[in-house]
């Protein structure tokens, strides 16, 4: 459970936006996007080394 303790006189719109940052921090949302179809594990890891390859082609760019 997500707690923000709100001082006194703080604004709502500010809390708000502190909840919002923990939601997304926690990464609830990532998983149910992700739980919603069934990707094979050969196809995540796949995409994963994929993913792998263009950060280490980014790495090298900037060297």
């Amino acid at each position: 459970m997500i707690v923000v303790p709100v001082k006194e006189g703080e604004n709502i719109e500010r809390a708000l936006k502190k909840f919002k940052r923990k939601f997304e921090k926690t990464g609830v949302i990532k998983e149910l996007r992700a739980r919603q179809q069934f990707d094979k594990p050969s196809v995540l890891k796949r995409l994963k080394m994929e993913h792998a390859i263009y950060v280490q082609k980014l790495r090298a760019n900037e060297e």
